[in-house]
């Protein structure tokens, strides 16, 4: 695992896959590889992203939060105006792209907060390929919207049973699926995580959110910002900013799922607590949140994008390095990031993107007003309705509930 050697980030990530699906994986590092040295591709691609997600996505001066800080001018990064609402089309638009170079007819995916697979059931449909999507029970029922969605787009959606029911659990089914159908199947992981070349090629299709970024910083400021926020679960919407500023003098702060609590190890805090350690599961090694025995711990966050168990390898060896600076956020403190954020702004950031807002709004009190931040709203909140109204514990939505229920009783 020496520093440099290919799928490695430092002494994380590779490839620990069962012997049947060597061969898919050559197939695939070697069309990423060719895609990667085609400046045709990645113009078909932001070609595509400009045409069919409202990109470039603006770049957005929060002045009344700017102001009730009184420090630091705060700015927004607007992933969540993309096509369904989230960063994650940026990665499977680009995976889309990649499976038909290769000639699939079917993708997989595996989803939690459900925003991977609305897209990858977007990107099925819009590219004419048979999509299943697998989903932990518990987010199936705490997603509901984004079930519906999917399916409605002509995807299969099936609820996992084992295990925790949730993210991780999802993982371990689609690899399950890739192996028995392998020949015309494609694999659309959706974070920076996995056996390589995943978190690389996710890492290298969501890197267009740090490219915009960096130019509307100058153009907006004349000067880039002094620190970058954003919340960490896999890694994909930090890995696709941090690296727009990854060379500059430019402080990158990730921030984790720290549920009830790191002190509770009820959360999701691989790097923040000392609760991770380093091993191997679902194809890479990196720090999981596991017993001494190697089995995976129970995670707990209020955003069910969060609360994966690992890390990508890249953010893990980024940390070893110390170019990243991390933190966490409580339930509590998303959920009052996120009220603040929509009575100061008008905007509602997805819970997973509410993490970031809590660790940014620590911090610009504390800086000068002649410096700036830039957050990464990787996905708006409408998508959360039902998590987010249990969270305010909103009366007048228990009522609607209750009175829905009642007419699909009738």
């Amino acid at each position: 695992m020496a520093e440099g050697k290919a799928g490695y980030f430092g002494e994380y990530g590779g490839a620990f896959i069962p012997e049947v699906l060597h061969a898919t994986f050559e197939e695939l590092n070697e069309k990423f590889t060719e895609i990667k040295a085609d400046p045709d591709f990645w113009q078909e691609y932001e070609n595509l992203m400009s045409t069919y997600s409202c990109r470039a996505t603006p770049l957005t001066y929060a002045d009344n939060l700017s102001r009730h800080f009184g420090g630091a001018q705060i700015y927004i990064k607007r992933e969540d105006l993309n096509h369904t609402g989230a960063h994650k089309v940026n990665n499977v638009m680009g995976q889309g792209l990649l499976v038909k170079r290769m000639g699939k007819k079917r993708v997989i995916a595996e989803t939690g907060a459900g925003q991977h697979g609305v897209a990858t059931a977007t990107m099925a449909a819009k590219f004419g390929l048979e999509c299943t999507i697998y989903m932990g029970e518990i987010d199936v029922l705490r997603q509901r919207p984004n079930v519906f969605w999917m399916e409605r787009m002509g995807a299969t959606v099936v609820p996992v049973k084992e295990g925790t029911r949730v993210l991780k659990d999802s993982i371990n089914e689609a690899f399950r699926d890739w192996v028995t159908n392998m020949d015309d199947t494609h694999y659309v992981l959706g974070t920076a995580c996995g056996p390589a070349p995943f978190p690389e090629m996710v890492s290298y299709f969501q890197s267009i959110i740090g490219k915009e970024a960096r130019r509307q910083s100058l153009e907006a400021t004349g000067k880039l910002p002094d620190s970058v926020y954003a919340c960490v679960g896999g890694g994909s919407n930090a890995m696709g900013i941090f690296q727009g500023f990854m060379d500059d003098d430019v402080e990158l702060v990730g921030v984790e799922a720290g549920g009830h609590g790191i002190d509770t190890h009820l959360h999701a805090s691989r790097i923040a607590s000392n609760d991770a350690t380093v091993g191997v599961a679902q194809g890479f090694r990196t720090y999981f949140l596991q017993n001494q025995d190697g089995q995976m711990n129970e995670t707990h966050s209020v955003s069910a994008g969060l609360d994966y168990i690992g890390i990508s390898p890249l953010l893990a060896n980024l940390a070893d390095q110390g170019r990243i600076r991390f933190e966490s956020a409580t339930d509590v403190e998303v959920i009052d990031a996120l009220s603040l954020t929509m009575k100061k702004e008008g905007l509602i950031p997805a819970l997973e993107t509410s993490h970031a807002f809590a660790q940014a709004f620590k911090d610009a009190p504390k800086m000068r007003s002649d410096q700036t931040i830039i957050i990464n709203q990787s996905g708006r909140g409408d998508k959360d309705i039902f998590t987010i109204a249990d969270a305010f514990d909103d009366p007048k939505w228990k009522q609607f509930i209750i009175e829905k229920a009642r007419q699909y009783e009738s």
